[in-house]
């Protein structure tokens, strides 16, 4: 590409909801090195820290899920018995929103775009301006776990469902670089199965052997895994299958795939592993990004650790006292 402008460098952060922490270590590891993007897409919990890193809010936000813990975690998921999914997510994007600095796409640092699926049409739909916290929940509403959203006339859920890495939105927005970030790339060899002792057994299953003693004559069942680690691995699947899919028509110059197999989607708690991890993803490919990039035509800025603000303690999203039911 010599003699041509600087490529306009995009990045697309994929789903999968609580492994998507390690999007801050990859954005933060990448700034190391003097690599900063010039638009981002995102999808469900790529959504969310991507709307954090283009208005400036990065750092608050890995502050704020550094500290969570398990209690912390509960207390933002508020149940619904309207049916329509296990969570409102009311409480959690309150908060959210309420520790945003910009809440509109016009108000951004840089281009900055969201990817969400239509549940009536199936359409896959990009939003790139009016309110982001609306568009980012839109994007994060995982079909049964959270409640779909409207926005504009639409009925809205996960953008995982037609689009887990948007690549596409990117090359849309002018990216004519790529660097894709799936967390879905990293595969577990098998589901994790909590295995049962002999002396935690419930009282239930103690009647049951005392009117059925051939039951214990027979071989142990084998275990299964529980309903959130079905629902992970079910999920993984589904977005590494379409993900291969939509990257093999457009794939992207770079691929980062983190390694956070190990987090389930709502151990949001796990923040540390895995901010921690996509760090050193980054380190792991710093050469080839480096030498790939160079070869596009992109070499690495100075690096300004005063360019993001640094938020006073007012502005910063509650503690787990603060937002206890």
């Amino acid at each position: 590409m010599t003699g041509r402008h600087r490529p306009i460098l995009g990045i697309a952060l994929g789903s999968g909801a609580a492994k998507g922490w390690a999007h801050i270590g990859i954005l933060n590891g990448l700034a190391k090195l003097g690599i900063k993007p010039d638009l981002i897409s995102g999808c469900s919990i790529g959504a969310l820290v991507g709307a954090a890193y283009a208005g400036g809010n990065l750092g608050r936000l890995e502050s704020w899920v550094r500290g969570f813990t398990k209690l912390q975690v509960m207390s933002l998921l508020d149940p619904t018995f309207s049916g329509r999914g296990l969570f409102s997510g009311d409480k959690v994007f309150n908060v959210i929103a309420n520790g945003m600095k910009h809440k509109d796409f016009s108000e951004t640092k840089l281009p900055f775009g969201v990817v969400a699926t239509d549940l009536n049409t199936g359409r896959e739909l990009w939003i790139q301006d009016g309110d982001m916290v609306s568009a980012v929940r839109a994007s994060c509403a995982m079909p049964g776990i959270f409640v779909p959203i409207y926005r504009d006339n639409h009925l809205l859920i996960d953008g995982a469902v037609v689009n887990p890495v948007p690549v596409s939105l990117a090359r849309a927005m002018g990216a004519e670089i790529v660097i894709a970030v799936n967390l879905a790339g990293d595969q577990p060899h098998k589901v994790a199965v909590e295995e049962e002792e002999e002396e935690e057994e419930g009282m239930l299953r103690q009647w049951i052997s005392r009117i059925r003693p051939e039951r214990g004559a027979k071989e142990k069942e084998p275990a299964l895994p529980s309903m959130w680690n079905v629902m992970s691995g079910a999920i993984n699947i589904m977005q590494e299958r379409i993900t291969r899919a939509r990257m093999a028509g457009d794939p992207p110059e770079m691929e980062l795939k983190p390694r956070v197999s190990e987090i389930n989607i709502m151990e949001f708690h796990r923040a540390e592993e895995a901010i921690a991890e996509g760090e050193a993803c980054v380190e792991r490919m710093s050469k080839f990004l480096l030498a790939e990039l160079a070869y596009l035509g992109i070499h690495p800025e100075p690096v300004d650790e005063s360019e993001e603000e640094v938020a006073q303690p007012e502005q910063l999203p509650p503690t787990d006292e603060e937002i206890k039911p």
